[in-house]
């Protein structure tokens, strides 16, 4: 979803998520993206029909309900690192646990973590605060340099395609348990970091400029300016006008 034009909010967010971007890769500050998304968890109630030569697998239309899982996914584009971490809920105390193993156990060598997230209500070092001792999260709050992108600006948060590969390639079907979940995910991101699959963005601050132009506030005179037009006589009926402005 794109936002009303001339929205100055956005494209602050905007530009602030594609400097990080553009920066050269840092092994002691490494960019890491975070998403999350949910999973119904689906069992069958009827053994499913082996596919055969010229016939798919059949399933049955009933299922039985297993409630939802929550999925974390944790994205680093320059490194092709990616993991994703299983939880029963999605609130503040699970998103505090997923920035402590991040800072804890998968960067522990970082001197900061360049972390890019959307706009949840959870994605705030308040939340750390919910779930760790006053020193410890002040502690966590400074392993982190925290940018968020612009409110209807999710797509500028490279984990969200990187969850939408794992929709495609893993969830894309019915899942019974939270257990079978975690060791499904658990094998799909053991692949695709033992084949450093990487990011390829290419959008930048300068492309925004022009494509998304219409997004950027018109930028008008300010109070004690005048425009001062110069006319210049281009034949006997047609005139043109080149504004400048000058200083009152």
């Amino acid at each position: 979803m794109i936002p009303p034009d001339a929205n100055a909010a956005f494209v602050a967010g905007m530009e602030d998520v594609l400097e990080v971007y553009q920066r050269p890769y840092d092994p002691a500050c490494p960019v890491v993206c975070l998403d999350e998304t949910s999973k119904q968890l689906i069992a069958e109630t009827r053994v499913p029909i082996a596919a055969k030569p010229g016939r798919a697998a059949r399933f049955d239309y009933e299922y039985q309900r297993n409630g939802t899982a929550n999925l974390f996914m944790m994205f680093a584009p320059l490194e092709g690192w990616r993991h994703v971490k299983v939880t029963d809920r999605h609130a503040a105390v699970d998103y505090a646990q997923v920035l402590k193993d991040l800072s804890d156990t998968h960067f522990p060598d970082a001197s900061k973590i360049v972390l890019v997230q959307d706009n949840l209500n959870i994605h705030k070092p308040a939340s750390l605060y919910e779930a760790f001792p006053a020193a410890e999260a002040r502690r966590l709050v400074e392993r982190f340099e925290w940018h968020y992108t612009p409110k209807h600006g999710s797509w500028l948060d490279m984990a969200e395609p990187e969850l939408g590969v794992l929709s495609s390639q893993c969830l894309d079907r019915r899942i019974p348990d939270k257990h079978t979940l975690i060791e499904e995910v658990a094998a799909w991101q053991d692949s695709r970091n033992k084949h450093h699959a990487k990011a390829d963005w290419q959008f930048t601050t300068a492309d925004a400029r022009v494509k998304l132009k219409r997004l950027y506030p018109v930028i008008r005179a300010t109070q004690g300016t005048r425009p001062a037009s110069t006319i210049r006589e281009v034949s006997d009926r047609t005139f043109a006008f080149e504004d400048q402005f000058i200083t009152t």
